[in-house]
């Protein structure tokens, strides 16, 4: 498999956009507003899942802890993938890993698998060899990626090399639409923490 820089799929994302009719408009908000403003513009797409329905689905229920088998099978026939938004396969190996590819971000593979009570999903960004000044790079990551929900970025490696990750987690207990919700929350902050550190791999140093 090629590992391609998150920036592809960023191009294939905005490309998918536009043919979808869809335009960026800039917005100046409160900080404290950024999660009302990803809800409200993932909204103004009209999404076939929403932050507010899944609220509303088995709220407080509980269940058992999800395999990788059984989670497979319930992603499968989720709204995400029988809408064509999504589709999902599984990769063999010592522990079975689902890619989930996202069409609506331009084809971006998400990896989640079952690791004991936690379900990991992580997004490959860019490999380290792209940052000039890893140390300016590192540091303004840690002031920044709160910016993007249930997610973090971490170095992991792939292929031998060094890649910078896109990662997020939830109870291997947790609900199917909140699974759902991180998968597409993470591919959503793929894109955005993209197009926002841009400058500094190109440059090389914080702006």
């Amino acid at each position: 498999m090629v590992i391609k820089s998150s920036a592809h799929y960023q191009r294939e994302y905005r490309k998918r956009l536009r043919e979808q009719g869809l335009v960026k408009k800039e917005i100046w908000i409160l900080p404290e507003n950024r999660k009302q403003a990803r809800s409200m513009e993932k909204e103004l797409r009209k999404p076939q899942i929403s932050a507010g329905s899944i609220a509303g689905d088995s709220a407080g229920a509980k269940r058992a802890t999800w395999r990788t088998g059984a989670l497979f099978g319930e992603l499968s026939t989720s709204e995400m993938v029988r809408g064509g938004k999504a589709s999902i396969e599984i990769i063999d190996g010592l522990e079975p890993t689902m890619m989930i590819t996202m069409h609506e971000y331009g084809d971006l593979p998400v990896f989640m698998t079952v690791s004991g009570d936690q379900i990991v999903a992580e997004s490959v960004l860019w490999p380290a060899s792209a940052v000039k000044d890893q140390a300016a790079f590192n540091d303004t990551v840690l002031r920044t990626q709160n910016y993007y929900p249930l997610s973090t970025i971490c170095l992991g490696k792939r292929a031998d090399e060094d890649y910078y990750l896109m990662e997020g987690c939830v109870s291997a207990a947790a609900d199917i639409n909140d699974i759902v919700l991180e998968i597409e929350t993470l591919a959503n902050n793929v894109i955005h923490v993209t197009e926002a550190y841009a400058n500094i791999l190109q440059s090389g140093s914080k702006k």
